[in-house]
């Protein structure tokens, strides 16, 4: 068996990471097993290995990112570095910003909510409720 450099092929999960994708290992381990990350569009395991060429499709929050893997890194770096390990569609990149846009003028009721109702909210929520 050939000899092939560490950085030939990694672990899904350890790439998603050092691509600063996930905050952790593990929360990337999850994602991947709630079938958030998809190799060729197909689910897999989180110990799948990859290879620079491969196509991703994840779902991080609220975004949907079709990535090509560019290049392979043992360490999580900052992110400007990390942004080099990856290639994104231009469909997927418009579509982002088309949600964003859309996020930014639709704010959502419950951001507004913050914390407990107050005494004001309260009498409202009784008056609705009781009478």
């Amino acid at each position: 068996m050939p000899d092939q450099s560490p950085l030939d092929k990694m672990r899904l999960d350890k790439w998603l990471w050092a691509a600063r994708f996930f905050k952790t290992r593990s929360l990337a381990t999850q994602a991947i097993e709630q079938g958030r990350v998809k190799l060729a569009g197909e689910r897999v395991k989180p110990a799948r290995e990859i290879r620079p060429g491969d196509r991703l499709d994840l779902h991080v929050g609220d975004a949907d990112w079709t990535l090509t893997v560019r290049a392979l890194s043992m360490h999580r770096g900052p992110a400007p570095v990390a942004q080099t390990l990856y290639e994104e569609d231009p469909a997927s990149h418009a579509r982002r910003q088309q949600q964003l846009s859309d996020r930014k003028l639709a704010a959502s009721p419950a951001a507004a909510i913050k914390g407990r109702p107050t005494k004001r909210d309260r009498r409202l929520i009784h008056r609705f409720t009781d009478e």
